[in-house]
């Protein structure tokens, strides 16, 4: 899988390894192999976050993650590359129409969490391109790899969002790792975070204190 290079693969590692992008000249069709290749790649990726979920139970969606790689690729290409691209917008990110499941969460996570970046990148540019519509329309399908990002949640029903243990135990880690005080101010949120933190509270964010007290 690594012996051929592509601009798609090469995106993939070098995000997952380094944390940063590459944009290229021009917007490449994915091939049905780079997808395999990509698909592999991911879960060996998937395989070794697993040990941070402290649960066996949850399972790698390569369908899914394949399609937030392919999201992910072409947001960031779009990012510069825009001639002609108006007509192509909804084939190049189009929608899930997978199940939204615990699996696929975490598996498209493996890139989306990248996508608020490239999000922020294209507002600077052009607050009103079409291109940051579609993507927040993804972001709140997937609000796990958007957390962090405003985004408007007031509709989700967060006790049935978070009764999985595993994805609500990496829910409250990711707001905690990324200080989301938005979501930390919602009240069943901000119970299960000091619960979570107990005494330890002002040592992981003192912060919060206020959020809690409603000060």
């Amino acid at each position: 899988m690594m012996e051929k290079k592509s601009p798609f693969l090469d995106t993939l590692f070098l995000l997952r390894k380094e944390e940063c992008i590459t944009i290229f000249s021009n917007i490449q069709t994915i091939s049905k192999q780079e997808e395999q290749d990509a698909g592999e790649y991911l879960e060996t990726e998937f395989e070794k976050e697993r040990l941070e979920f402290l649960s066996d139970q949850v399972s790698f969606s390569k369908d899914t993650a394949v399609w937030a790689a392919k999201v992910l690729y072409h947001s960031a290409q779009l990012y510069l590359i825009r001639e002609n691209t108006a007509k192509d917008l909804e084939k190049l990110i189009p929608e899930f129409k997978g199940t939204k499941d615990i699996s696929s969460r975490l598996s498209a996570d493996l890139l989306l969490r990248f996508l608020p970046q490239v999000m922020e990148g294209l507002q600077s540019a052009d607050a009103e391109d079409p291109l940051i519509k579609m993507l927040e329309n993804i972001l709140l399908q997937f609000h796990y790899s958007g957390i962090g990002y405003d985004l408007d949640l007031e509709k989700i029903n967060w006790e049935e969002e978070l009764k999985d243990k595993t994805y609500r135990k990496l829910y409250l880690e990711r707001i905690v790792e990324n200080k989301a005080y938005k979501l930390a101010e919602i009240p069943f949120i901000n119970q299960l975070l000091i619960g979570q933190f107990g005494m330890y509270k002002d040592v992981f964010w003192r912060e919060l204190k206020t959020a809690a007290d409603g000060n």
